[in-house]
């Protein structure tokens, strides 16, 4: 396993190689429709070290954090916090230079995006 994959489990503080591939996780996940690699694929990903596959991918970035793959896996392998620990390794890798101002966000928000997911990073975020 690589070293970003190490973190990724160093910071989430779960252990991957539980995931029984029974995909509980991604069927409840209200944002799967929207991903390009569900929860249960996340999880995968990390096994394999394919970290930059997933730090170029859309679902990095819409998840909802609701816990809800948390919640139905039988495993307590918890997706989620797969994912907010690869966003948080992505964000330092990427450094400053990519943030947004406050004035630029507005313009890229669409109609279809959920509340829940900007209340979340705000949250996450805002440290």
């Amino acid at each position: 396993m690589n070293k970003k994959a190490e973190l990724i489990r160093e910071i989430s503080g779960v252990n991957p190689l539980k995931c029984m591939k029974c995909g509980k996780c991604s069927a409840t996940c209200p944002s799967f429709d929207e991903m390009d690699i569900g929860p249960h694929q996340f999880v995968s990903y990390v096994l394999r070290g394919d970290i930059e596959a997933l730090a170029n991918s859309t679902s990095l970035w819409k998840c909802l954090s609701c816990f809800a793959c948390v919640e139905r896996c039988p495993r307590n392998v918890e997706p989620a916090k797969l994912i907010d620990a690869a966003r948080q390794i992505t964000v330092r890798t990427r450094g400053t230079e990519k943030d947004l101002s406050p004035d630029e966000i507005p313009a890229l928000l669409d109609e279809e995006t959920p509340q829940q997911l900007l209340v979340s990073a705000f949250r996450r975020y805002r440290r």
